[in-house]
């Protein structure tokens, strides 16, 4: 089983790259999502993270806004968040993987924002890194509802830089044009590692 980690900062198009893999019928582990789940009532994080900020837990799920207004200008919070959830995580993407090994897949997608900052690069057979111009990433991110310049620079300052990614990639899917051209590139890219197989 060919394990693809599949990365790109904010705004770059990594979600609907992401998407077309799984359009395509290869298996997506997102690991956006699963903090959503171990978030959510009755997910794993709920209680330790409630224990360190106990203001963040509404209605026995983490608010993720309240969350996010505590870690983001505290890189001390955000080291014990990560300490937290980082390992829970982890446990549902190996659960994943262990799933789909017994499935029979050949291929799976780890599509993981910050691979890099957590090392997960080091547990890929293959790193795909997408990418589109600055302009495109600012104008995307910046058209999200509730997304100011401010929070968008400090996303990025978290965040491994867009040529730093791109120079460790195996593969680059370039998102600049339209989904047609993106979704050529992935299917290309999937022919290609079948007949590397």
């Amino acid at each position: 089983m060919i394990v693809l980690g599949l990365t790109g900062s904010i705004g770059m198009g990594k979600s609907s790259t992401s998407s077309m893999f799984y359009e395509l019928g290869i298996p997506v582990y997102d690991a956006d999502a699963a903090v959503h789940q171990i978030y959510d009532v009755g997910g794993s994080a709920v209680r330790p993270v409630q224990e360190l900020f106990p203001d963040v837990v509404v209605e026995n799920r983490i608010d993720r806004n309240r969350l996010r207004e505590i870690v983001l200008n505290n890189s001390q919070n955000l080291v014990q968040l990560e300490r937290i959830v980082h390992p829970l995580v982890r446990d549902t993407q190996l659960a994943f993987r262990a799933q789909c090994e017994k499935d029979g897949a050949d291929i799976v997608v780890l599509d993981i924002p910050l691979l890099f900052e957590t090392g997960g690069d080091k547990n890929v057979d293959h790193i795909i890194v997408v990418t589109t111009t600055a302009e495109e990433q600012r104008n995307r991110v910046l058209a999200r509802p509730g997304m100011t310049e401010e929070a968008f620079k400090v996303i990025l300052s978290k965040q491994i830089p867009d040529t730093e990614k791109r120079k460790r990639a195996d593969f680059i899917i370039n998102a600049r044009i339209d989904f047609d051209y993106t979704r050529e590139q992935v299917k290309a890219l999937i022919s290609a590692l079948r007949r590397m197989n």
